[in-house]
């Protein structure tokens, strides 16, 4: 199982530096930035033999030319029609990748249309898809596409481990407690963040548990979550999708 590790880059992204120590491989999922993942390599005498791409957005793949330049033509993994610089486009199923064994790729439109994770248990690399405490706007796809792509993440095993690309979790949690104020693990897990931030340690990885506790977008059949919706519309439709889109739209102008 490999060592993972959150690098901060810009304001707020993460790029997950997985470490195999038993083969001594190292890739990198999203590297928004090069500088960054050079210099957390070379201070472990370390040298990166791959990446991984969730999806097109910049903030996921600026760093990528820099990387082939200091590293030479190492392997790029992700969505290839979107990622010009992808040399193994990837599509959902199990792919083996070179020193990391089989790693299950789960196509999760919703954010974008190319969106992939990467799941190796016991981690999850999600992206853009799954926040803590939240989930990604839709730029490119549909309400039911994002609902069915968490769906996806939501079966794996609860004991994953949550690793998204952004430390967007102590907003979501305030969004999350307008929706559910109520909800004692939630207001537990935000005194909790509030203390790794204040520490300036991540809030992430989270777990699959941990968000079916107190992340709405996961919770959209659960009680208190559909009297919030209730108090916003009084009409509110039974279908779930439907609930999914009114909490993204509620969420979009929070």
């Amino acid at each position: 199982m490999p060592n993972v590790t959150p690098i901060a880059a810009l304001s707020d992204n993460y790029i997950w530096w997985l470490h195999h120590p038993s083969t001594q491989k190292n890739l990198v999922v999203d590297p928004s930035t090069a500088p960054e993942v050079i210099a957390t390599l070379t201070q472990a005498g370390q040298h990166l033999d791959a990446i991984l791409i969730t999806h097109h957005h910049w903030d996921h793949t600026s760093g990528i030319s820099e990387l082939l330049e200091h590293y030479g033509p190492i392997p790029v993994y992700g969505p290839g029609a979107s990622v010009a610089e992808v040399s193994h486009p990837l599509c959902a199923g199990t792919h083996a990748i070179a020193g990391f064994g089989d790693i299950t790729v789960l196509a999760i439109p919703g954010h974008t249309l190319d969106h992939l994770a990467y799941y190796q248990a016991p981690y999850v690399f999600c992206g853009d898809t799954l926040f803590s405490g939240g989930c990604g706007r839709l730029f490119e796809g549909t309400p039911a596409q994002m609902y069915h792509s968490l769906a996806q993440l939501m079966a794996l095993p609860d004991e994953t481990y949550v690793c998204c690309a952004h430390e967007y979790t102590l907003s979501n949690l305030t969004f999350a407690l307008t929706v559910e104020p109520q909800n004692h693990a939630l207001q537990n897990y935000q005194a909790w963040c509030q203390q790794q931030r204040q520490r300036q340690l991540p809030t992430l990885p989270s777990t699959l548990a941990k968000e079916k506790a107190i992340n709405p977008f996961l919770r959209c059949d659960s009680v208190d979550v559909v009297s919030s919706l209730q108090q916003r519309d009084p009409k509110l439709s039974q279908d779930i999708v439907e609930r999914f889109a009114l909490l993204r739209q509620w969420k979009d102008n929070f």
